[in-house]
């Protein structure tokens, strides 16, 4: 599928959960274990990892340049902008021009690019207007150092308005098959042609244990975790999910999920 203009396959990864810290807080629990799941998750045919300068803060960045630079030539990493961070349970939006401006050139140096893939907004704030939020972004666009623009938790009227101050290629919202709350949202983006990437694709774990999955995987002989990606695949050519991961097992398995094909009456029992 397409991102903007780079072709990414259809099931990335989430890098936040490589840290493998309570609150995704400081440096990873186990840094070479982090490096080595992300590796295996290009491996694997993920070719889209998303992150972003809130998950540490800082050092989820950092991992990745660590593990994966000089980047494969496919390779499309999407990051996020406007939180703070001001203690691990605190995630507070802040989407000022002049804390973009910072996080840009953070993100930048951290990644060890001179121009980001995909630069994300990571929420509306309140307190600034989207209009001055998305222009920064687009002046960066302008100046070379972002290539594509995202946007993040946005509903369909915020989306309205980020599309008339820039170009946006994609949409980080809340989904999975226990949490549909987007639903009018994703159906703006097929209608667009704009990606739609599903966070917490496995409603933190919550899918899994619906006894309509259960049923399907043991059909199936595969996993619930693989279901419901499975689902979310077939849901929506437009959906690109991300689930993460610290464990190489589970990367695994998630991502054998793209190779499971679900059946008409497959799809009618889970919807």
């Amino acid at each position: 599928m397409r991102v903007g203009d780079l072709e990414v396959n259809r099931l990335g990864f989430g890098a936040m959960r490589v840290l493998g810290t309570p609150d995704i807080w400081g440096p990873p629990k186990d840094p070479a274990n982090a490096r080595k799941v992300l590796r295996r998750a290009y491996e694997l045919g993920a070719n889209f990892f998303d992150t972003a300068e809130s998950y540490g803060p800082h050092t989820n960045e950092t991992v990745i340049a660590e593990a994966m630079h000089p980047y494969p030539k496919d390779l499309v990493i999407a990051t996020k902008c406007g939180l703070v961070r001001p203690k691990p349970s605190r995630w507070d939006e802040d989407a000022r021009p002049e804390k973009l401006r910072t996080d840009l050139e953070g993100s930048l140096k951290r990644l060890k690019l001179d121009c980001l893939h995909l630069w994300q907004l990571h929420a509306p704030d309140p307190r600034v207007p989207l209009e001055e939020s998305l222009g920064v972004m687009a002046d960066a666009q302008r100046a070379g150092k972002v290539r594509h623009i995202g946007v993040s938790n946005f509903s369909v009227k915020e989306l309205a308005r980020a599309r008339k101050v820039a170009k946006i290629v994609s949409v980080q919202n809340r989904y999975s098959l226990d949490d549909r709350n987007e639903e009018d949202v994703l159906a703006h983006c097929e209608k667009l042609g704009i990606a739609f990437l599903p966070w917490y694709p496995l409603g933190a774990g919550r899918a899994v244990r619906a006894s309509k999955i259960k049923r399907v995987a043991k059909r199936l002989g595969a996993a619930p975790a693989q279901v419901a990606i499975a689902w979310l695949l077939a849901k929506s050519p437009v959906m690109l999910p991300i689930p993460g991961t610290s464990s190489l097992a589970h990367l695994e398995e998630n991502m054998a999920a793209a190779k499971i094909q679900l059946s008409r009456e497959d799809l009618a029992e889970l919807d």
